[in-house]
This record gives C-alpha cells, sequence and structure tokens, in this order.
C-alpha cells in the first residue's frame, strides 16, 4: 500500500490574499485499485480525491467507505472505471457521468444519476424523487423503492427498479425504458412523448396520453436479459405502457397557438 502526496498550497487564480489549500492525498492505492475514508472530508474534498484516482493516477477501481449520505458525491466521472460507495449518498449523486460502473451499499436521495449519459449503477437500496431526472442512457438499477417523478424526461437507456415507484414516474418521458417490479403511484407516464413502462404491481391511475400496450416477445425478451444481468431472479408478469400519442396532434390548435408551438 501507497500513501498519496503530502498537502500543498496554492492561490487562487485572481489573485486574492486568501489561499487555496489542496487536500492532501489520503488513499491507499495498490496496483489500479484504491481505497480511503470519506467520513473526515467534505464533498469537495472526495470528488477532488475521486478525480484524482481516476484522472491522474490511472486507477480504474475505487472503493469510497463512510461517505455519510453527502451530497452530490461522484458526479462528472466520465470515463470507464469501477467505483464502490460503501453506505448511503445524499441529494444529487453521481449526476453528469458517462462510462463507469457505481455501486452503492446504502440509499440515496433526491436526483440521484440526473443526466447520467452511459455506465452502469446498481443502488442496493430505496432511492428518492427524481432518480434518473434527464437519464439518457445505461442503466440505473435500483433493488428497492423509488420515490415520484422517477425518469422525469428520460431520453433513453433504463431504469429497473426493485420495488415501487412513487407518483408521475415517467413524467414527460421521451425515450427509453422502466421496469418496476412492485406498485406504482398515480399519474403512471403523464405527458409521455415515447418509450415504455413495464409495471408488475398495480398501477393506481394512469397520466395524461399514457395507454396500455401489447406486451410483445421482444418485451419478454429484454426484461429477461436484464434480470439475469442483475440477478433479479425470476421475472414476474408485466403489463407494458406508452404513449397514446393524442398530444402528437396540432391541428386542434388556434392559428395564435400554432405559431408559439410549430
Amino acid at each position: 500500500m501507497a500513501e498519496g502526496s503530502s498537502q500543498r498550497v496554492t492561490y487562487d487564480a485572481r489573485g486574492l490574499s486568501e489561499p487555496t489549500v489542496e487536500t492532501p492525498k489520503v488513499s491507499q492505492i495498490d496496483g489500479d485499485r484504491a481505497v480511503f475514508d470519506a467520513g473526515p472530508l467534505t464533498t469537495r474534498q472526495i470528488n477532488r480525491e475521486l478525480r484524482w484516482l481516476v484522472y491522474e493516477e490511472g486507477v480504474h477501481d475505487v472503493t469510497i467507505t463512510n461517505p455519510g449520505a453527502k451530497h452530490s458525491l461522484g458526479v462528472a466521472i466520465l470515463t470507464r472505471c469501477t467505483i464502490t460507495f460503501e453506505g448511503s449518498l445524499g441529494y444529487f449523486g453521481c449526476g453528469l457521468i458517462d462510462g463507469p460502473e457505481i455501486h452503492i451499499t446504502g440509499r440515496v436521495g433526491w436526483s440521484f444519476g440526473e443526466n447520467m449519459m452511459s455506465g452502469v449503477v446498481v443502488i442496493d437500496k430505496n432511492a428518492g424523487s427524481l432518480t434518473g431526472a434527464a437519464f439518457r442512457g445505461g442503466d440505473l438499477v435500483v433493488k428497492g423503492d423509488v420515490g415520484a417523478r422517477t425518469g422525469i424526461d428520460q431520453k433513453g437507456g433504463t431504469i429497473l427498479v426493485g420495488g415501487n415507484g412513487g407518483m408521475n414516474i415517467g413524467f414527460m418521458m421521451q425515450r427509453g425504458r422502466q421496469i418496476y417490479c412492485g406498485n406504482v403511484g398515480p399519474g403512471l407516464g403523464d405527458s409521455m412523448y415515447d418509450g415504455s413502462i413495464y409495471v408488475a404491481g398495480s398501477v393506481k391511475s394512469l397520466g395524461i396520453d399514457c395507454v396500455e400496450a401489447e406486451f410483445t416477445p421482444a418485451d419478454k425478451e429484454m426484461i429477461d436479459r436484464k434480470f439475469a444481468i442483475y440477478d433479479f431472479g425470476t421475472p414476474p408478469a408485466f403489463r407494458k405502457f406508452t404513449c397514446g400519442r393524442q398530444l402528437w396532434n396540432y391541428d386542434n390548435l388556434e392559428p395564435s397557438e400554432r405559431k408559439l408551438v410549430l
């Protein structure tokens, strides 16, 4: 095991008199693997340490212990690597990522995985509201429950939930897939434009222009494959919901409204 570099002091680029202290490197590195304790560190220090390991030291497998449900951890990691958080994260965790495989052994707060572009994220417990907002690609797997408006404005990829979902799941969804093994709340797929939502349990109510569709052999193949990859066991029976496409039609708009929309 090797310790990182010692503390250095640099000054702000604008020439301010207040010095900026760089975080001492605290990771224990062993080849292409590293581990560090996030307990005594701030959010900024944790993210700096993580980026230093991945981008400068070429470490491909990082374990972060004691994250303490801090907010905004693991954001903007834009390369292939493996990251494990041993514990829970707060709000806005792992947003803007492109490529990493992330495992969280605890739960996560609001807006987790926002604007995720590619990669794989597995959360062992529950996730808060707005999970996967503006989700673009990859797989986001939540083994517990998720809160309201999960997958809002989703543009691609797959969100797989082992438990229940809250209200307005898939609100304004544009593309991609969401799979729920449990029940979902009211307003499912409200104002969705495209994509598919699969629910094994009950649906409180459908949102505007969300309709039930035929569950095809291709749908079954996709769900079977995802369940096998993430060790979810034998899939239950699912219902499929898609856009009714009534909101695609602007023919009934007044001329003044048409000018604004088209």
